[in-house]
């Protein structure tokens, strides 16, 4: 009988407003494409808010950067995150609205518990580009169901676990507390003890799975 391929878990800490985030998806995947054949993974994507006293009401992107880090570094953030996301196949654009995103963040964490890691990865992805590539606003309950049912996710339970009141609180609840103390994303823990900082390249991550392959038996 052929053994199978080891799994290497990987939990990625991110809020969907953070563009490293995304960048950081793209080369993990990178890295992971290098392992087909050699190892399965289990991607899990756990909550953070960059700004979590965020209201609910939607403000306009350009400005809440030029409020935050002032026009002229963010005259110097958006080509350079233009450049970054380019280099990874994506279009970066600094239009549209930000806002809270807790909401996302438990439609996240109810994917992930009722439908599985693979369904969650598929929602993340959704949401990371409609907002930072196609200008969705991150609260907009339109987009987040649209979201949901792109990645084959059931629109009326998606609905439900919106609500604060609804399955998906709890979880991120839950989830906010496991690394807390953290203080910047993305941020991926592998096999529940090393940690990567950053959206650091594929060849980073490829060493670090290289690495714990080596320490840790093929499965029967």
């Amino acid at each position: 009988m052929a053994a199978l391929k080891p799994t290497i878990s990987v939990e990625v800490v991110s809020d969907i407003v953070c563009p490293w985030c995304y960048v950081g998806k793209r080369r993990l995947e990178k890295a992971m494409q290098q392992f087909e054949g050699k190892a399965q993974f289990d991607v899990h994507w756990l909550p953070y808010q960059l700004n979590p006293a965020a209201g609910s009401e939607a403000i306009n992107k350009l400005q809440y950067y030029n409020d935050k880090f002032g026009p002229a570094r963010t005259a110097q953030i958006i080509p350079n995150m233009q450049s970054t996301f380019a280099s990874e196949g994506l279009q970066y654009s600094i239009g549209g609205e930000t806002g809270n995103t807790r909401r996302a963040h438990r439609l996240m964490a109810w994917a992930a518990k009722e439908h599985g890691l693979a369904k969650q990865d598929a929602l993340a992805e959704q949401l990371f580009e409609g907002y930072h590539c196609k200008e969705q606003y991150v609260n907009d309950t339109d987009f987040l169901l649209a979201a949901a049912a792109a990645a084959g996710l059931p629109r009326d339970a998606a609905a439900a676990a919106l609500n604060e009141a609804g399955p998906g609180e709890a979880l991120v609840q839950q989830e906010l507390g496991k690394f807390s103390g953290m203080n910047g994303v993305p941020h991926f823990v592998v096999n529940g003890r090393h940690r990567v900082g950053g959206a650091q390249s594929p060849e980073v991550f490829a060493e670090l799975f290289e690495e714990v392959l080596q320490q840790q038996p093929a499965a029967a």
